[in-house]
């Protein structure tokens, strides 16, 4: 039985944040549940999630059934910490322990890990520069015998290459009584959970460390730079994703991925898009530059032109939309919809071959099959207080500079004059004009300015 113990207790005071270190931003979420992501592939029988600063927040931002919290009020250390889990946790489980900055480590490492019939076993990894972790020592056969923190490092061991994760696995008993024998006699007056290692070896105990074989997955962050880096390595992966989809990236160093994109065959996206949430890419559909999609599903063949901004649309069918388009969240267009520059979408349904090419605002709409939107039509659909359904029948024709006030119908295959201000249902197959009668003031003249 396997239970996993979350450390997240960490203030983070090189962030210089108010946001707790495990929230910052990686790929636009937050570390703390890019990990818990990644355990929860392990199929533990529980997770302690460790908190300490900011508790409240981190627990309403990744409140889940399968998280059970521990805080840890007096932040004493590593050892300390997991010490706090120690009595909910079965005396027969085994426990895995992982920092809660560790936000690209893939279940599969941890499986090796978990592999190791050592009684303690641990992962390493060989960073380019080592400054800032604890070393792994070792005696003349290859046996892990310590680990060193930087602090109380000697410089032979700072030269030390190969340095510890943080990550850790143990039976929970052995561990509880390794846990409580800790002593705080070092630099930084801290339970080190690493000390757990020269405990072992001392009652002759195995310790195993398991090398990983990439370093990345290993990174944390204790500043704004390590959690740059972390955003890097995080986005080389998501773009090779992409790549093993199929995806044609015309300029991959400039694309961003801060969530799930799920892609068909052929798509191509092209320099500086923003790839939010939860995204979904039919085959041959196409992104210009600059666009910014959030929660978006775009069926095959849809075309978006540059410097679009797209957040919770839906295409049904092949479209076309842009450029400098924005369609809002309950944006949803059926096969052959066309939506084109500074138009401006929001709870619209368009249906199949419907029309809206320029300066348009399209909000609690319901627009017809075949519907031609002028520019320049906005749907008045908030009166100050209630917001109202605009409806635009199949083949209707809406007229340049309109406003359609709603409540309001428009039918099928009625026509409305440019300029119009429709406040009533227009009629079907009719046309409707709503406007003053243009006239010439005849002896008016200019005003001058006064010499």
């Amino acid at each position: 039985m396997l239970e996993v113990v979350i450390l997240a207790a960490g203030e983070g005071k090189r962030m210089n944040s108010a946001r707790p270190k495990v929230l910052q931003p990686v790929g636009g979420r937050p570390m703390l549940a890019h990990l818990i992501d990644s355990v929860r592939e392990l199929q533990p029988s529980a997770i302690h999630v460790v908190i300490g600063a900011g508790a409240d927040e981190v627990r309403s931002t990744l409140a889940a059934d399968d998280l059970a919290w521990v805080t840890q009020s007096e932040r004493l250390g590593t050892g300390h910490a997991a010490l706090q889990a120690l009595p909910m946790i079965s005396p027969q489980s085994r426990v895995l322990i992982l920092p809660g900055d560790m936000p690209l480590i893939r279940p599969g490492t941890v499986r090796r890990l978990l592999a190791s019939e050592a009684e303690l076993a641990l992962l390493s990894f060989l960073p380019e520069d080592p400054t800032g972790y604890g070393r792994i020592l070792r005696d003349g056969s290859g046996a892990v015998v310590a680990i060193r923190e930087q602090r109380d490092a000697s410089e032979a061991e700072k030269r030390v290459g190969e340095v510890n994760s943080g990550v850790l696995c143990a039976p929970a008993a052995r561990l509880g009584a390794w846990l409580k024998g800790l002593r705080a006699d070092n630099a930084q007056g801290e339970y080190y959970l690493t000390d757990c290692v020269g405990l072992a070896v001392a009652e002759g105990h195995d310790v195993a460390a398991i090398v990983a074989e990439d370093p990345g997955e290993l990174m944390g962050a204790n500043d704004r730079a390590q959690l740059a880096s972390l955003e890097r390595v995080f986005q080389e992966r998501s773009r090779q994703t992409l790549f093993d989809q199929g995806v044609t990236l015309l300029a991959p160093e400039t694309i961003q991925v801060r969530g799930t994109v799920t892609c068909g065959r052929d798509v191509v996206i092209d320099a500086g898009v923003v790839l939010s949430g939860r995204i979904e890419l039919g085959d041959g559909v196409s992104i210009a530059t600059g666009c910014v999609l959030s929660d978006v599903s775009l069926a095959a063949g849809t075309r978006v032109e540059p410097y679009c901004v797209l957040e919770g649309a839906t295409t049904h069918g092949a479209c076309t939309i842009g450029p400098f388009a924005r369609l809002r969240q309950g944006t949803e267009l059926d096969e052959g919809v066309k939506i084109g520059n500074f138009v401006e979408t929001k709870k619209a349904r368009f249906g199949t071959g419907a029309k809206a090419s320029h300066l348009t605002y399209a909000g609690d709409a319901e627009i017809g099959p075949g519907a031609n939107i002028g520019a320049g039509t906005i749907t008045c659909n908030y009166d100050g207080a209630n917001k109202h359904l605009t409806i635009i029948g199949a083949g209707a024709f809406i007229g340049s500079n309109s406003s359609l006030v709603a409540p309001v119908r428009i039918g099928p295959g009625a026509t409305i004059g440019a300029g119009s201000v429709i406040s009533t249902d227009a009629p079907d197959d009719r046309l409707t004009v709503a406007r003053a009668r243009q006239r010439t003031i005849e002896g008016w003249q200019r005003p001058t300015k006064k010499p």
